[in-house]
Parts: structure tokens; C-alpha cells; sequence
């Protein structure tokens, strides 16, 4: 123990003594985290009787697994079954020998009513951080209106040959880039794993970065913890929603709303990092009706809500500062949303309601033109960033915050 604590004196003795619990753990111990999640945002179309793989990658790893699948949109019950969970390869195909049934209360089909969701079994499958897997789903019956996070962000494959759940590979299938019915995926961790929730709206959700890359900022900052073995046991979950607003709904449910099923809820979550706003103030230029058009203290209300409900179970929340938006279609970006913009950054920076501040806006903008992205980190249309801008995002925030509190 005194080697380790002297190694990782850089990030204190709190993470030292994290450290020690993930050499010291052992299999008898079973602590469920969260090592993915794409929340259920809309209703998706009906699909056919079908197999439905999804390729996802873990944050943290673990010596077992769970899923959790969701019918929160569908309009009537559906019926899942069977499931297996394999080492994805590239693309549809998987890993010989690494398949693994999915059961529910011991079934390899289950019903979920409408509107709620369910956790599988615990499965044998050992995992490993940043690990690739492929979840399969038959859909052995047409399932009415589907549950969907419709920014994928990576292809979904979906194939009306019969149940190929356990097939090497589903070729001459239709490719999406939406998520079907799952939302969650949860590892059997160390004692020490805890979990840190971006949540957010598209800039979170990774919206234009390059499919099936992983180079959203949360999928980036899970890399770069990986890479610091004192950081190591720090699950990150995408609880991002693009579209999402924090005082009415947009693509999805809005925040307040939500924060409890897509971040308050999942399993050790100690930290958020916040990143919400910007569809406020672009649908008040754009508004529906009058409480669409909403000002900037309505919004840092919303905000004020938010962290009184994280510190009331004991969780940090990091607010991070609204990016630029100059040169988006008129009315989203007008003078009155800058003004709008402003108003909640200096708030966010100077009245110490978040446990810390992560200034996005900063690192991102343009010196010349602060209203808009530093065209190295525009994916293109104004909005939101390029591979490099999210990478950027992810370096620039303090590790040491980890051991503040």
C-alpha cells in the first residue's frame, strides 16, 4: 500500500486508496455500474418479425454484464428473445467463441409493457474497458411503434432472415444509424468503479462526429481515463439526447424531466458534467408557442434545479459553459441568443452553483469572432464540432477535479 499511495501522490490519497480497492477486489464482490447508455428519446417505426444487432463499446470493464432494454415509447406491450451479447469484430461480424445467451428471470424471451423497461440476467462474460460488443435482439413478432435514440452515431443492422442472434455475422441487412430498444449496458466491476454522466443534448450525443469511430467527447474522455491508472475504475455514461432542451421537450423528453432515469439514477454515479441550454435559446428565435420563448434566468433556473436535485443524493455536478453558435440559420442564432448565451456562461463561470465549471465555450470559439466555433473545431454547420473539436473537449478537462470533494 505505501508504494501505491507514493505513485499516485499527483491526484491525492482519495484516488490512492481507489486504486488499492481495484487491485484488492475480488470476484466475490458484485458492484453493477453503468459502462454505456443510450437514453430511449422518441418513438421509432414498427419493425417486422427480424434480428437487430447493435455494436456498442464499454467505458469500464468487468468480470460479468447486464442489459437493459426499454419499451418506454412503444404504444402496447413487445416481445423480445432471444438475446445474445458477443465480442463485436468490425461491423456486424463477431468473435468466434464469444457468444452468450441473454436471459430474463431465466427466459430467453421476455414481454416488456408499455412504457416500461427491463434488466437481463447476469451474464458469465468477462469484458474489458473500451471493449467492442454486439448485442443481438430477434424481434420474433411485428412490435408496433419501436423504442429509438435516434443519434446513433453507429450502424445498426437489422435482417428479416429469422433469428441470426447467434450468426458470425448478419449480412445483406438493412444499416441504420439508430439505437433500438437498448439503453443500458452494466458490468459486474470492481468495488471501487463509479460513474461520471455526461448529460446533455446533441453536442453530448456526438452529433456529426465520424460514425463508428467513438470519437463523441464522452467516448474520447473515457479513453483518456482509461489511460491514467489512478482513473481507471470511472465508468462514463452518454446520457446526451440531440435536440434536448432543460425546460420543454424537444427530441425527447426535456431534462428536468428526465435527469433522474438518465443520470440521478444509474448505479455510483458521483459526477455530472452538464451541458444543456443551447436548444433553449435557439427554439425561443424559433418559438411554437409562448413558453417556448424562454429567457436566460428561466434556463439557469432550470440549471439551479438540476444541482439542487444531484446534491441531494451526494453527486457532483460540473457545469459546462454553452458553446458558440454564429452562423447557424437564421432565427436559431440572432443577437438576442447571443445576449442569451452570455448571460448563462457568465453565470455558469462566476456564481459558484457547480461543484466546478469546464469552459467549453472558451477552448472552442473563435478569438476573432466569439460567437462562433474556431473553424478547426466546426464539424460544418456552426453548431456543432468536428473530431478534432470533440477531442479537444475531452483533453481540456482537469483530471484533478476527481479528487476535489
Amino acid at each position: 500500500m505505501n508504494a501505491l499511495i507514493v505513485r499516485c501522490t499527483a491526484l491525492g490519497l482519495l484516488l490512492c486508496f481507489a486504486v488499492a480497492e481495484v487491485f484488492a477486489g475480488t470476484g466475490a464482490n458484485v458492484h453493477w455500474v453503468d459502462t454505456w447508455g443510450a437514453p430511449p428519446d422518441t418513438a421509432g417505426p414498427p419493425l417486422k418479425a427480424q434480428t437487430v444487432r447493435e455494436v456498442i463499446r464499454t467505458s469500464i470493464g468487468g468480470s460479468g454484464l447486464r442489459i437493459r432494454l426499454s419499451n418506454l415509447n412503444g404504444t402496447g406491450p413487445v416481445t423480445i428473445g432471444p438475446v445474445h451479447v458477443a465480442l463485436s469484430t468490425g461491423e456486424s461480424a463477431i468473435q468466434p467463441g464469444s457468444d452468450h445467451a441473454v436471459k430474463f428471470d431465466g427466459k430467453s424471451t421476455v414481454t416488456i409493457a408499455k412504457g416500461q423497461s427491463v434488466l437481463s440476467d447476469a451474464v458469465a462474460m468477462r469484458v474489458a474497458p473500451l471493449q467492442s460488443l454486439a448485442v443481438s435482439m430477434y424481434l420474433p413478432t411485428d412490435t408496433g411503434a419501436s423504442t429509438l435514440h435516434a443519434t446513433g452515431i453507429a450502424t445498426t443492422y437489422l435482417n428479416e432472415n429469422g433469428d441470426a442472434t447467434a450468426s458470425a455475422a448478419v449480412p445483406n441487412s438493412e444499416v441504420v444509424s439508430s439505437r433500438f430498444f437498448l439503453t443500458d449496458v452494466e458490468v459486474d466491476a470492481n468495488p471501487s468503479a463509479r460513474t461520471f454522466v455526461a448529460f446533455g443534448d446533441s453536442i453530448t450525443d456526438g452529433m456529426n462526429s465520424t460514425p463508428d469511430t467513438n470519437r463523441r467527447w464522452p467516448d474520447v474522455f473515457a479513453s483518456r481515463l482509461q489511460a491514467d491508472p489512478a482513473l481507471a475504475f470511472i465508468a462514463v455514461v452518454n446520457s446526451g439526447i440531440s435536440g434536448n432542451r432543460i425546460l420543454n421537450d424537444g427530441l425527447g423528453p426535456n431534462a428536468l424531466s428526465r435527469f433522474d432515469r438518465d443520470a440521478l439514477s444509474k448505479p455510483d454515479v458521483k459526477w455530472i458534467l452538464l451541458l444543456e441550454g443551447i436548444n433553449d435559446i435557439g427554439a425561443a428565435g424559433q418559438a411554437q408557442a409562448p413558453k417556448d420563448n424562454v429567457s436566460a434566468q428561466q434556463i439557469i433556473d432550470g440549471m439551479k434545479t438540476l444541482i439542487a436535485r444531484a446534491h441531494a443524493k451526494g453527486i457532483k455536478v460540473w457545469g459546462a459553459t454553452l458553446t458558440p453558435f454564429g452562423g447557424v440559420e437564421w432565427p436559431y442564432h440572432t443577437a438576442t441568443a447571443e445576449a442569451k448565451r452570455q448571460a448563462v456562461n457568465s453565470w455558469i463561470r462566476t456564481s459558484g452553483a457547480f461543484d466546478a465549471v469546464v469552459d467549453f465555450d472558451k477552448l472552442v470559439r473563435d478569438p476573432a469572432h466569439p460567437d462562433r466555433f474556431l473553424p478547426a473545431f466546426d464539424s460544418g454547420d456552426h453548431l456543432h464540432p468536428s473530431d478534432a473539436g470533440y477531442k479537444a473537449m475531452a483533453n481540456s478537462i482537469d483530471l484533478s477535479l476527481f479528487a476535489k470533494g
